[in-house]
């Protein structure tokens, strides 16, 4: 909210589709994730329990009441669905997810060899019962050498023709995969490539672990980019990018 006259960026306010920050939990205490989502969550759409963190969280249950509390919603690594998948158990995460309550899911094949179009299979399958979040984009930085980066484009129109509400681009929390080099070095061909393809960007969710990729997307797209991974620590420093406050994106209206 605008306390003053300064001129700042228009911004989409909760329950939004476009404009999204999602922060991702990587197993902070308790305590620290409740002070972030009660002080701020008019700032946070959704929290990513990271990877297969919510199997061995303390007090699982007690974060989610405090979303559910503060209108932030919530949902599980998609790595956590693809070590349920590479078991054989994949009856056993929809039931997992039914346990909590989640009305959102994240399927992608970041690690385990999965092809998109069998990827695509398992959003037509989760997008009956839940919204459906899917991944594009390998975890081993390895994978970008023999990769056709509008491949992308296509991974990312067939996971929307499967089902998926949005689509979030690989980048892990460490920002050295997907959309980055393994030296942490936006692959911006790729980034332009998928800007540049007409595909709605208000169902594009850009993983943006660190300031730098913050900055580059709200450069890029605008403020109200969708942005994800972002760190509990920078639930604040994301919004005053977006609107301008901070030497970064200064001169951004």
């Amino acid at each position: 909210m605008n306390k003053t006259q300064l001129m700042l960026p228009q911004r989409e306010q909760k329950p939004r589709s476009h404009g999204i920050t999602a922060l991702i939990d990587n197993g902070i205490p308790l305590s620290s994730f409740i002070d972030t989502i009660s002080s701020a969550s008019r700032l946070i759409d959704y929290v990513k329990f990271g990877w297969g963190t919510s199997l061995i969280t303390n007090k699982l249950e007690e974060k989610i009441e405090c979303l559910q509390e503060h209108d932030v919603h919530f949902f599980f690594g998609g790595t956590l669905f693809e070590k349920f998948l590479s078991q054989g158990r994949i009856d056993d995460y929809h039931e997992y997810c039914r346990q909590y309550g989640c009305k959102y899911v994240e399927i992608s094949n970041g690690t385990l060899a999965l092809t998109n179009k069998d990827k695509a299979r398992y959003i037509r399958d989760f997008s009956k019962e839940f919204t459906v979040f899917s991944e594009v984009g390998n975890k081993d930085s390895n994978h970008h050498k023999n990769e056709d980066i509008s491949q992308w484009v296509d991974w990312i129109q067939e996971d929307f023709e499967a089902g998926a509400h949005k689509v979030i681009t690989e980048a892990r929390e460490s920002g050295t995969s997907g959309v980055c080099n393994s030296n942490g070095e936006l692959r911006l061909d790729l980034i332009d490539c998928i800007l540049t393809s007409g595909m709605d960007l208000e169902s594009i969710i850009f993983e943006a672990p660190n300031k730098k990729m913050q900055t580059t997307f709200i450069k890029k797209v605008g403020p109200n980019v969708n942005l994800a991974n972002i760190p509990f620590s920078d639930t604040i420093s994301v919004e005053t990018l977006r609107l301008g406050l901070r030497s970064d994106t200064f001169d951004l209206l």
